[in-house]
């Protein structure tokens, strides 16, 4: 009797269970017929999201472990993942990922190859390799100086974009062999795309993001941090009434040596029953990291001095204690069935050590200085290597029996002006003196003080165009744009057609109102948005020098003729906070120093140049020999 209980007990289970998988499959059915019939019956020929990605995982199992090829360039595509390769020494730039929409047919294809480009030899590569990410645009990556590069999450569509997809995975790139390594981790960072990362001693941070549920957008606040010493990751817990930002996705992220600043970013708030108004966010907020995750903390930076107008999609990247933005888009009226936007093509610098804001604005080109010295570029480093040698012996800090060279002053080569390379490079491409098309959401990274800015979105109407181009920027000297290419051919015909349909819409502008008056668009406001009424404090001429006690750099004074200049001032500097290192390394301790000092001051000094140029234009520069003197008469 036992016995016959018991296989009942499990056929009623197994009917239960059968029961259960019928009814879900019925109910993902009618959920889908419903789907369908909210989209349109145009949408019935997209492919399931499921089987798009198999079809891609059958795909790369054809390639083999590493494929390089030369290419021309990367094919159009917008929201790529770009960065510059971590390796000391390595001038690269790495792209992963992306998506493009064919106006014609309005299907959307995601890329998952891996593009480099050298800008020594302007060379492009596509690397394919078996083990790579799926397709994905808006991850996050960053690149850490042990030589990988992290990439997260993303987002993934149906051709058709019926179905959305995010990613939770993280994948490791080794930046030397371009091989790629999945982190096997469940209780990691959610599903999401549109977070920010950025690099802490040994550890990567990620904060926010966003994820699309169909029906409504949930935004994210929350902090992540990934060991790279055990590659694992761990979720910051604050305080219950620790003061954090508000969720948000698109922001800017990037770090110190203290911890890193978050700047700006987009979400969406309530605007009434069933209904969302998009909010630009403008707060700064610092991430006071410590080893001890517990002790992490967040602290709110008051506004001063000048600050960019409020805008999305220019988040911004790292480069010499500073962070560099480019573009972005302000939405200033919000509706049911319109939506009004500026686009800016803009540059702004932010000082973190002294949270301040700055517009860097191009310059014209000057030309070749002519430097009237007797003494030679070589013979005056001859001498400073003279000096710092004997500053080393004074303090028995010297390396005996080894034959050094002035190294440091030789890595400022990248910043020195019209090198006979350089100018070889200028002149197979054009240079813009006026910075490129507005857009949003283009892909930005910094190589060897070079601003690489790639693709991006240009709104007109109700219709997106994705901007084919790539540009360089010399961030010392800001004399132009190099373009390696650029495609506004979409662009301009969609403003001379409206052009056209604005001189035959004037005829009809008093009908027009009458029938305005009847449909009146309504604004769309904020459930209980309080908007921020913080004290700026006026915009300061000059900029505050937080390290008065170092030499300055003077007006167009290159890196190299700075540490020429004030080499032995800064290994004194060098020797005083460095009491367990010698020779050859106090010296590129020293020339550490210098070049941080040098790109500290650097949009000081050029607001002395500037000057200097509107006084009547500087054709030459002239260092004064002062070995020699000469009577004045």
């Amino acid at each position: 009797m036992a016995k016959k209980n018991k296989k009942d007990k499990e056929a009623k289970k197994a009917r239960a269970e059968l029961k259960s998988k019928k009814s879900q499959g019925k109910a993902a059915e009618k959920e889908k017929k419903k789907s369908k019939k909210l989209l349109g019956a145009e949408e019935d020929d997209d492919l399931d999201i499921e089987q798009v990605l198999a079809n891609f995982k059958k795909e790369q199992e054809q390639f083999e472990k590493v494929v390089v090829e030369n290419i021309e360039r990367p094919s159009r595509r917008i929201n790529p993942s770009m960065i510059a390769n971590p390796i000391h020494g390595k001038s690269e730039l790495i792209m992963f990922g992306g998506e493009h929409t064919i106006q014609s047919t309005s299907t959307t294809h995601f890329f998952n190859d891996l593009v480099v480009f050298s800008p020594d030899n302007e060379q492009w590569k596509r690397i394919s390799s078996q083990n790579s990410p799926m397709p994905r645009s808006s991850a996050a990556m960053v690149g850490h100086p042990s030589g990988v590069a992290l990439l997260h999450g993303g987002e993934f569509s149906s051709p058709k974009q019926n179905t959305f997809y995010h990613y939770s995975d993280t994948w490791l790139l080794d930046c030397a062999t371009k091989e790629w390594t999945k982190i096997e981790q469940k209780n990691g960072p959610s599903a999401r795309s549109g977070h920010r990362m950025a690099v802490w001693k040994n550890f990567i941070i990620l904060h926010g993001g966003f994820r699309d549920l169909g029906t409504s957008t949930t935004y994210l606040n929350d902090c992540w941090l990934f060991d790279i010493t055990t590659y694992k990751w761990k979720q910051v817990e604050f305080p219950q009434n620790h003061p954090v930002p508000d969720a948000r996705s698109g922001h800017s992220l990037i770090a110190d040596q203290e911890g890193a600043i978050l700047w700006g970013g987009y979400c969406k708030v309530k605007a009434g029953k069933g209904l969302q108004k998009g909010k630009i966010l403008t707060d700064c907020w610092y991430l006071k990291m410590s080893s001890n995750t517990s002790a992490i903390r967040w602290d709110r930076k008051k506004r001063q001095g000048f600050q960019p107008s409020p805008r999305v999609g220019c988040s911004m990247v790292p480069h010499k204690g500073r962070g560099v933005l480019f573009g972005g888009v302000y939405d200033f009226e919000e509706t049911e069935e319109s939506l009004e936007s500026n686009f800016y093509n803009d540059v702004f610098t932010y000082q973190i050590n002294m949270n301040r804001w700055y517009s860097l604005s191009l310059r014209p080109q000057r030309k070749k200085q002519v430097k009237l010295n007797n003494r030679s570029t070589k013979d005056q480093e001859k001498e400073l290597e003279d000096l710092l040698n004997k500053i080393l012996r004074n303090a028995q800090l010297d390396d005996q029996g080894e034959e050094e060279e002035i190294d440091a002053a030789e890595e400022s080569t990248a910043v020195e002006e019209d090198s006979d390379e350089s100018e070889s490079l200028d002149k197979e491409h054009v240079i813009m003196n006026e910075l490129p098309h507005p857009r949003f959401n283009a892909a930005t990274a910094v190589v060897d003080d070079t601003l690489f800015i790639f693709g991006g979105v240009w709104e007109f109407g109700e219709k997106d165009y994705s901007i084919d181009s790539f540009y360089g920027i010399d961030l010392n000297k800001a004399d132009g744009v190099t373009v390696y290419w650029e495609d506004l051919t979409a662009l301009e015909n969609a403003k001379d057609e409206d052009d056209s349909d604005e001189d035959e819409g004037e005829e009809d502008d008093d009908d027009e109102e009458d029938s305005e008056e009847e449909q009146v668009d309504q604004k769309l406001v904020a459930e209980d948005e309080d908007e921020e009424e913080e004290e700026f404090e006026e915009e300061e001429m000059e900029i505050p020098d937080p390290r008065p006690w170092l030499p300055h750099p003077k007006a167009f004074e290159s890196l190299r003729s700075f540490y020429v200049r004030t080499g032995a001032t800064f290994l004194e500097w060098a020797i005083s906070n460095n009491r367990h290192v010698k020779g050859k390394h106090l010296k590129t301790k020293s020339f550490e120093i210098c070049e941080s000092r040098w790109w500290e001051r650097r949009d000081q000094v050029r607001l002395e140049e500037d000057k200097l140029e509107e006084l009547g234009g500087v054709g030459e520069i002239i260092e004064r020999d002062t070995t020699k003197t000469k009577k004045r008469r």
